[in-house]
């Protein structure tokens, strides 16, 4: 388990836009899978996005592929959400999350099963 700290949920009306943030350990970004996934009570975790830190390939669900945008910033050591055109079906706990293991989003089951380390959420609220 390494440190994941979210930062950047909110409400906001439908239509508007967020980013988030996630400050992780400098390590995770020569190699690594990252990834944001979001939680609704009483349903399951939902992947949402994720990047491979060592060649930068990107994977979204189709919940959100075309709005939301994942990205690394290498110096600041940290991942970031950019959410566009948000609807209320978005409202949930946001989680960072990563694989501590050097290996790329595609190993064995793939970034939805993989991540080895969580963040403690940030609430985001879509209101209509």
């Amino acid at each position: 388990q390494v440190p994941l700290v979210e930062s950047g949920g909110g409400s906001v009306q439908v239509g508007g836009s967020l980013r988030l943030s996630c400050s992780a350990p400098g390590g995770l970004f020569n190699g690594n899978c990252l990834g944001w996934f979001r939680q609704v009570p009483g349903k399951e975790r939902e992947g949402v996005a994720a990047i491979y830190s060592g060649g930068g390939a990107k994977y979204y669900s189709d919940s959100v592929k075309g709005r939301f945008t994942i990205s690394i910033d290498n110096a600041e050591k940290t991942v970031y959400l950019q959410m566009n055109n948000l609807n209320p079906s978005d409202t949930a706990m946001y989680y960072c999350a990563a694989d501590t293991r050097p290996v790329s989003c595609e190993y064995q089951g793939g970034w939805r099963t993989g991540m080895t380390s969580w963040g403690t959420g940030t609430l985001v609220t879509i209101s209509s």
